[in-house]
């Protein structure tokens, strides 16, 4: 899609490709989606994108990028969302997850204890720990 279509109908196209399970391209759409956010707000050109929170594109880029596998993007993507939004429980559990699925485990101790504090998330346990070493950590 292109930067003429409405920004609601390109909003709309991605989460449809999400929700259809093509992760892949739904994370190329939000990723333009959020480019354009940032860009328009840099400019107050008052376009209909600037009245997006920048944030939730970027919590949903996030979802798209973990679930595509793509997690240095989805990480550095939910870094950018907790700097914004520190009390965000959903991004921090969703870091601690990547964290998890990278095979950093002890990194990911931190962010799943903090979405556990701030929301109601329950901690999940690492993969592959033995459940001895789960209930020691827990």
């Amino acid at each position: 899609m292109n930067t003429t279509t409405p920004f609601s109908l390109r909003l709309s196209w991605a989460q449809g490709l999400f929700e259809r399970g093509d992760h892949a391209a739904a994370a190329t759409a939000l990723a333009e989606l959020v480019d354009e956010v940032e860009s328009s707000r840099a400019d107050s050109t008052g376009s209909d994108a600037v009245l997006h929170s920048v944030t939730d594109l970027r919590l949903m880029l996030a979802r798209a990028y973990f679930q595509s596998a793509q997690l240095g993007r989805a990480e550095a993507t939910l870094t950018q969302v907790i700097e914004q939004s520190p009390t965000d429980s959903y991004a921090h559990l969703l870091l601690g997850r990547t964290l998890q699925r990278a095979g950093r485990h002890a990194e990911a101790a931190r962010p799943l204890a903090l979405a556990e504090i701030l929301g109601d998330y329950e901690r999940p346990q690492a993969y592959g720990s033995a459940p001895g070493e789960a209930a020691e950590h827990g």
